[in-house]
């Protein structure tokens, strides 16, 4: 069994981490009300990008629809792009995103798929090198830009592009942690290449006017394919963001109230070690006073 002095080192011990996680949090969620609004002031841009290019896909079609649109007509090559954060101490944040990602790339291999990934983040790097460290092509560190916007976002969508240009990817999807509140992240796919085109879609209300596009609807969709990944893959990262602190807030109050628990069990167990001591000390006198 434990000594008191050792208790009373553990006991230290846990308040000192308690520390750590309490500050933390308080860190966490001074973050996360700019990363909330990030994320939320970017989803009106995409998901109005993504009604431009439906309305714009509408009157392209065959041979006359730009290749990010209509894809390669085939499906045996894979980019899979898993974006997750460079920490941890975020709860199942990060893991949550990598095992969504490992099983469709399981899914893949095992239909004789080619697939090559994309890790956007230190955790995500680590959590796929070990599995499927020979289809890893590149990784992309958040933690070297000091504030997360299109100068971490074009780099990516740039590799993106030169994949697909190259021949070496036929469907390009991103996996990354949708923001829905604190408590709550969700692991979300989504594909960039080919394009996909919400056919729910409102169609734009010109008040019966007749237009033509200039330049064309094509020329336009070519325009406007590369600046929507770059678009998407910044409104991932706005997400992930979001999702790190809200997980990790969640996580390090969890962490803090579980301290606090151990450490009124452990000053428990070390006030009646203590009394049990100071007890048997007392016998011990009053047997040896008895003796004389």
């Amino acid at each position: 069994m434990a000594s008191l002095k050792e208790m009373r080192n553990r006991i230290g011990s846990v308040k000192s981490t308690q520390k750590i996680t309490k500050a933390l949090n308080m860190v966490a969620a001074a973050k996360l009300k700019r990363a909330q609004d990030q994320a939320e002031s970017a989803r009106p841009y995409a998901r109005k990008m993504a009604d431009v290019i439906a309305n714009l896909a509408a009157g392209v079609s065959g041979d006359d629809a730009p290749r990010l649109l209509a894809g390669t007509g085939s499906d045996q090559k894979h980019l899979i792009i898993v974006a997750t954060g460079d920490k941890g101490l975020a709860g199942g944040f990060n893991s949550n995103v990598i095992r969504a990602a490992r099983e469709r790339i399981r899914s893949l291999i095992a239909e004789g798929k080619d697939v090559r990934i994309i890790a956007v983040g230190r955790k995500s790097r680590d959590g796929l090198a070990r599995l499927f460290g020979d289809q890893l092509i590149r990784t992309f560190e958040l933690s070297e830009h000091k504030v997360i916007g299109m100068n971490a976002a074009e780099p990516i969508a740039a590799l993106i592009a030169e994949e697909f240009e190259a021949g070496h990817a036929d469907v390009v999807t991103l996996f990354y942690s949708r923001f829905q509140s604190v408590i709550s992240q969700v692991p979300t796919p989504r594909q960039l290449i080919p394009a996909v085109v919400d056919g729910s879609a409102e169609p734009i209300d010109l008040n019966g006017a007749v237009y033509e596009y200039e330049p064309r609807k094509r020329k336009s969709l070519e325009t406007l394919l590369p600046r929507n990944i770059t678009t998407q893959v910044l409104a991932a990262l706005y997400e992930n963001q979001a999702s790190f602190f809200g997980a990790q807030m969640g996580a390090m109050d969890n962490a803090t109230r579980n301290a606090g628990d151990l450490i009124n069990s452990l000053t428990l167990q070390y006030n009646r070690k203590r009394q049990a001591q100071i007890t048997t000390e007392l016998i011990e006198i009053i047997a040896g006073a008895e003796a004389l």
